[in-house]
Parts: structure tokens; sequence; C-alpha cells
């Protein structure tokens, strides 16, 4: 009888012995055996002999003892390692039916591994937020896209606004973003700046909240922060986001015009920045909230504004003309662009334009703080996790005009 030990490596042929296949079959069926004939350490010991043989192995037999452990509920950590880093179709063996794998399996494959294991990652079953929140890590646009369409998939609220930060570039990521239940207004609004039309009515339908049950329990706040002499920013802030009046009265009572709607036909002769300021402080906002929807392409913002401040349809008509936008084509047909406007100022109620244009308001602008600005500037989105919700909002939204 020959001696094992004494027979060279490669003095077999390349598709091995018949005794390699029967022997990685019968380790196989050892490491699958229940708790109750092996324990641990004896599960792990045939794990890494197994581990040995399969380095030698053909990619066939690979597949083979693949297959055979994906349904085990316990698995060899030294063995999960290596087949889930092996080739694509032998790893996604196990990523796509192995449940016995944990998060810190699935993230360091994540991490070893190529985009195709990735890719096979996201479609997995059940991803938790761990995992989710690795796989987006990387930036890959069809990875993205797959944990975005995994219905089974848990994201943490730190890898949606990571995507949301991505979709600015990225922007096939929308549609499947505004799907996830994760999403929240303040990543849907900032998304609205650079998202298409169709998605821009998803975020009002879906996003463009009532400010009604607020306005019931502060009711009574309101004289008590009046008696108070609104000394105190904090609740001045919120109550100002809460409050149903939108107009400025205090821009209003000073205002050269002696009212918004006289402000919007002063505008009839041609947008300036002057007049463009003017409307934007009556209406209650910053200015630079009021240029930001004033330069919106889309032009959808505009009809946001006109209708949260209660300016009539022939209002909105005035200002889209002061900033010399089309109403029709070449043929006669009213033009797409301003055919939108008007469905989404008939389709939103007050209160809910109030809410989006609130909020527009006090990210685009009341988190502008020095270091914000210089971030914007500067490009430094990468800081992100450095800012409140607020001026994460005011950087991806005004990024790019800021870095002209």
């Amino acid at each position: 009888m020959s001696d094992p030990a004494h027979m060279p490596e490669e003095a077999a042929p390349a598709a091995g012995f018949r005794a390699r296949h029967a022997l990685l079959k019968r380790l196989a069926d050892v490491v699958s055996l229940p708790a109750s004939r092996i324990n641990a350490f004896e599960r792990a010991v045939t794990g890494d002999l197994l581990v040995e043989m399969l380095r030698l192995a053909s990619a066939e037999d690979r597949r083979r003892v693949a297959a055979r452990l994906a349904p085990l509920t316990e698995l060899p950590n030294a063995l999960a390692r290596m087949l889930l880093r092996d080739e694509p179709d032998i790893a996604g063996l196990l990523i796509e039916q192995c449940a016995s794998l944990s998060d810190a399996d699935l993230v360091a494959c994540a991490r070893d591994a190529s985009t195709e294991h990735r890719f096979l990652m996201a479609n997995r079953r059940g991803l938790s937020e761990v995992v989710s929140e690795t796989l987006l890590s990387f930036g890959e646009s069809e990875v993205i896209e797959a944990v975005l369409r995994n219905n089974t998939a848990r994201l943490s609220q730190v890898a949606v606004e990571g995507v949301v930060s991505l979709s600015r570039t990225d922007r096939g990521l929308c549609p499947h973003l505004l799907k996830r239940p994760e999403l929240r207004p303040s990543g849907a609004y900032v998304m609205f700046w650079w998202c298409g039309p169709e998605d821009r009515r998803t975020i009002l339908q879906r996003f463009a909240v009532s400010r009604e049950v607020m306005q019931e329990v502060a009711e009574d706040v309101f004289p008590m922060a009046a008696e108070e002499g609104w000394q105190d920013p904090v609740s001045r802030k919120a109550l100002q986001f809460i409050e149903r009046r939108q107009r400025n009265r205090a821009a209003i009572a000073k205002s050269p015009y002696g009212g918004l709607e006289q402000a919007v036909e002063a505008a009839g002769d041609g947008m300036t920045r002057e007049i463009a300021t003017e409307i934007a402080y009556l209406s209650g906002v910053k200015p630079i909230t009021g240029a930001k929807i004033l330069g919106d392409p889309g032009g959808e913002s505009l009809a946001i504004l006109c209708k949260a401040t209660g300016l009539t349809r022939g209002d909105l008509q005035l200002l889209w003309r002061s900033m010399r936008r089309p109403e029709a084509q070449e043929d006669g047909s009213v033009d797409p662009a301003w055919e939108r406007v008007q469905i989404t100022y008939e389709m939103l109620a007050v209160d809910r334009a109030q809410t989006v244009l609130r909020y527009w308001n006090w990210s685009l602008s009341s988190a502008l703080t020095p270091a914000l600005l210089r971030a914007i500037r500067e490009g430094e989105e990468e800081a992100l996790d450095d800012y409140s919700a607020p001026e994460r909002a005011a950087m991806l939204a005004l990024a790019e005009n800021f870095g002209r």
C-alpha cells in the first residue's frame, strides 16, 4: 500500500483522482453533520482540512462543495471565508442561499471581493443595515440600484443620506430611492432640486405633508412666545416653521411695493436682482432661497412659492413671463415645462406647499453658517457627517451653484 505522505501533489493529473472527488464529498458530508453527531471543534478541524484541499481543487469541485454547504445552519469560518472570495458563480451559491452567514462574513466579503460579489450580495434576502451600508459605501451604481430594489434589505439613515448625495450626479438612482420606506422628507426635499419631472411629482405627492397636527399642539405656545418678545431663537425658528401665515408682515410694512402682488407686477418688465430679493422677503423666505426657486430650470418650485404665499394663477403667469420662460411651443401647443408648473400649482394644498417652502428656507438659508458656506465653495461634501441635517441639505442642493 502506498504512503500518501510520499506522493507528490504535482503528480496528480489536472482532473484529479477519483479519490480526491470522493474525499472532498465525504469531508463536506462530515461538515454537514448535525451537532448531535459532531462537536464544534471536530467540525472546525474538518473544515480546515477541506480548505486545504479546496485550494488545489478545480473550480467544479469547489462549486460542488459550495452547493453542498450552502444549506447548512453552521459553517466553519475558514471555509466560509475562502468560498465567499472564490469566483462569483461559486461564491454566489453561499451568498444567495446560505442563511448561516453572519453580517461579519458578508461585510468582509464585500470589502475583499469584487463588484460582482457585491452585486450578488445586494440581491440577498434580509440584508441588515450594516451590510447594506457597506455595499452602498463603494459608490457602485449597479450595486446601489440592486440594494434599493431589494425590498427585504434594511437601510440606515446614514446609508440613505449617502445615496441622496450620490443621486445628485447619478440621477438614475432617484426613482429607486424614492420608493424606499426609509427615505424621509429631509432627503426628498433636497433631492427635488435635481430630480426629473416625474420624480418631482412623486416627491410632492408623497412628502408634501400637512402641519395641521403641529399647529394644533403649538396653538397656545404662540402667545407665550409673543409675551417673551420672541427672544428665544430656538422656539422662534420652530414656530416660524409651524405657523399658518407665510408672508412676512414686517417686510410688507417696509416694502416700497406695498405688497407681494405689487412686487410681482413690478417684475412684469423683467426680473431684476432687487425685485427678486424683495419678492423673497415678502414671501417670508431668505433671498438665497428665493434665488434658488427663481433659478430652478424645471419651474415647479415657482408654483410651490406662489401656492404657499396665496398668489393667484395669474400671478404665477406674471412671474413665469418675468423670467422670459416660454408658455407655448412653435406649433402653438402649451410648453411642457409651463404645463407642469400649472399642474403643480393646482395639485398642492396651501398648507402642504408651505411645508415644502419652509423646509427649503430652513435648510437652504438658516443652515448656511460661515463654515457651511466655506464647505460648499470648497466642495467638501465628504465632510457631510460634521453637519446637521439641514446643513447637509443646503450643502447638497447648493454645491453646484457655489462651486462655480
